[in-house]
């Protein structure tokens, strides 16, 4: 076998200049392609967030006919797919809240106090929203006070 000799131009150095000029562009060329491909994943990330279902919440207030909160009202949630019904019994501000409501599911919703009904509200499978906010008007009758004027 014959050895070649190698001109100075063609000799093979220890230096590590050539693999940092390597190493510069190939990231380099990592960079222009997440910027070149940055507009095109924009409307996968948009679709991959809108099925993502949020959560829906149902909150309001329970009053009565003078617009006075009804503390201790109960609230109920009926599933429309499985007739399974939540209660919630309203702060001593009227407030009340459910949260965790399925997206493909039709709720009904009502309040009760002294065995007064109100009329019933319904989210629908169909509504676009996520938060709900209802007002229950409950048409309960004042409590009379015995202690009158002495004779």
């Amino acid at each position: 076998m014959m050895r070649m000799k190698l001109c100075m131009s063609m000799k093979r150095t220890s230096s590590s200049v050539p693999r940092r000029n390597l190493f510069f562009s190939l990231l380099a060329v990592a960079a222009c392609a997440v910027l070149l491909a940055a507009p095109f994943a924009a409307p996968f990330a948009a679709q991959a967030q809108k099925n993502v279902p949020q959560e829906r919440i149902a909150t309001g207030r329970v009053v009565d006919k003078d617009g006075s909160p009804i503390g201790g009202a109960i609230v109920y949630l009926k599933n429309s797919r499985s007739n399974a019904v939540k209660t919630y019994i309203a702060d001593e501000s009227g407030n009340f809240r459910f949260g965790e409501l399925a997206q493909d599911t039709d709720y009904e919703l009502w309040a009760e106090s002294n065995s007064v009904r109100s009329k019933s509200r319904q989210i629908s499978s169909f509504d676009n929203e996520n938060k709900f906010y209802f007002v229950f008007k409950v048409n309960v009758a004042k409590p009379v006070s015995l202690d009158g004027p002495s004779l």
